[in-house]
């Protein structure tokens, strides 16, 4: 997997200023902020639904667990 140094980080920037323009360019860098902290914000809502859930299924499953061994002790 290709790595990004300093040099290349530092030809992006500079690229992107020329492009962009120095005015807007931290316009651009505060949305591009807050799309990311957007998308890290909708990972880890799906990260701890995902936990949920699997809780619920566990929780489910001993509680099967268990009635199966009471129903046994009961024939």
């Amino acid at each position: 997997m290709p790595q990004i140094g300093w040099f290349e980080l530092l030809i992006i920037v500079v690229i992107s200023i020329l492009v962009i323009g120095p005015k807007d360019f931290p316009i651009v860098l505060k949305k591009m902020g807050s799309w990311v902290g957007s998308i890290k914000n909708f990972f880890t809502n799906v990260q701890s639904n995902i936990e949920e859930v699997t809780n619920l299924e566990d929780k489910n499953s001993e509680k099967s667990e268990v009635k199966n061994k009471i129903e046994k002790k009961d024939e």
